[in-house]
């Protein structure tokens, strides 16, 4: 999940003028994509009405591309803000109802596999439909690839850190150059923070929608924990560790009141409350910065980035992860080219698409955030990438220095991470919503669900 990736908003609202349904828009495996000598694809993951610069930026691409490529056609489609509500997702994967070219994150993969609706691409991208991919980090095109074959291309990647508020640092006497650096100086920070009143959450947390047991995971992460044993087939999360990541929040929620008294939150939920002013601190990856400012009405120079803290010293790891672009089995050759070509203008290509900086310098949109970093150390593209964002920067970077200066290991996300994700918000919002929340009992529960999931092949 990221932002984005992770994650959401369950809307399947398709763009306005556009005239389609997702069922239209799906591709059937004897239909070629041609008419009239040109190709056409549908694609989804079109920005929302509501976010209007990027609708244009998105708009303006499509018209370009198109101009630049006459005998390509793409037709967009949005669903929804963050482009992937996991049962939403879900529904249209057994629906056979995603788009020709139809985004999901890095945890996806075998999902898509197993419904049936993954084409391998592996003999069609090339230097030649993507010319920047020998560039693309080689361990992002792994998340994509089973047994050997390419499923999907990587477009964004993300870790997440502590995420805090400068102004209620501020405001509550904490210094915004010196984030905290362990779990219980958060929760002495949140009590400080809490105490100014007026319904500001001094740590802010999600427990529902598959995010809870997201960020369950990068917490237990920082712990120096992992959620599947080694091999993969087992829960690994009732431990001490486990039982850390959920004592500490229940210590904030229920023995210092410094989480806010509404809880069950959503993606949209937390940062619509961190664009209000509401939140002091909550685990992120550098773009929810973005999502707070140009969707929920918050500044950017309020927010600023460390590393996520580690229990008593630096985190052991963070969880990193990242979406990217899958097609749908059954796309004729031509098709499969046209939609490497779109995603390779629009998302891989320094100075175009999400990496036209010059066109973000000026709108609500933020240019020098430190992720993602999709292409190899020492690349030309990366550099080309970096020197672009660098000359273009609308924020001030040094609000991401602390996060940048001291790296923390990326870990990625289990296997069945959504599935899991589901089972882990229960134990998330148990100790979130009961003051007498038995943790021993909310994680043996959360085992042997996913242990099930697991001996399922779920």
């Amino acid at each position: 999940m990221s932002v984005p990736q992770h994650r959401k908003v369950a809307a399947l609202a398709l763009a306005a003028g556009l005239g389609l349904s997702l069922a239209a828009c799906s591709t059937k495996s004897d239909h070629s994509g041609q008419a009239g000598g040109k190709v056409t694809i549908t694609v989804d993951c079109q920005p929302v009405g509501a976010q209007k610069e990027l609708l244009k930026n998105w708009n303006d691409d499509v018209a370009e591309f198109q101009r630049q490529n006459p005998t390509i056609v793409v037709k967009s489609v949005s669903v929804g803000e963050q482009c992937n509500n996991p049962p939403d997702f879900t529904a249209r994967l057994a629906g056979g109802t995603v788009t020709d070219v139809f985004y999901g994150y890095m945890t996806d993969l075998q999902q898509v596999l197993d419904s049936g609706q993954a084409m391998d691409i592996t003999p069609y991208a090339t230097k030649d439909t993507i010319p920047t991919w020998d560039s693309v980090d080689p361990a992002l095109k792994q998340v994509f690839t089973d047994d050997g074959k390419l499923y999907g291309v990587p477009v964004k990647n993300y870790s997440m850190g502590l995420i805090y508020n400068k102004a209620l640092f501020r405001r509550a006497g904490l210094d915004p150059a010196n984030p905290p650096k362990t779990w219980p100086e958060v929760r002495a920070a949140a009590k400080k923070i809490s105490a100014l009143g007026g319904g500001v959450a001094g740590y802010s947390e999600y427990s529902a929608g598959n995010t809870g047991g997201w960020h369950f995971t990068s917490l237990l992460y920082s712990q120096g924990g992992q959620v599947l044993s080694a091999d993969g087939k087992k829960a690994d999360f009732n431990n001490p560790m486990g039982r850390q990541v959920l004592q500490n929040l229940k210590d904030m929620r229920y023995g210092d009141n410094s989480m806010g008294s509404r809880q069950l939150l959503q993606w949209g939920d937390l940062l619509t409350n961190a664009g209000a002013g509401k939140v002091g601190m909550f685990i992120g990856a550098p773009d929810a910065t973005q999502a707070i400012v140009s969707q929920f009405q918050g500044k950017y120079q309020d927010w600023a980035m460390g590393p996520l803290p580690g229990q008593d010293g630096p985190a052991k790891a963070t969880l990193g992860g990242g979406e990217g672009y899958f097609f749908k089995k059954g796309l004729s050759p031509e098709q499969v080219r046209a939609g490497l070509k779109w995603i390779a203008y629009q998302k891989l290509t320094p100075g175009k698409g999400q990496f036209d900086y010059v066109r973000a310098k000026p709108q609500n949109y933020p240019v020098g955030l430190p992720q993602p970093l999709l292409f190899a150390g020492g690349s030309d593209a990366q550099k080309q990438e970096l020197d672009l964002r660098k000359a273009n920067a609308n924020v001030d970077t040094t609000n991401f220095a602390v996060f940048e200066a001291n790296p923390v290991p990326i870990k990625g996300e289990p296997r069945n991470a959504q599935a899991i994700y589901a089972v882990l918000d229960a134990a998330m919002s148990g100790v979130l919503t009961n003051p007498n929340a038995n943790i021993d009992a909310l994680l043996k529960t959360a085992e042997d669900k996913v242990n099930q999931l697991l001996a399922a092949g779920s």
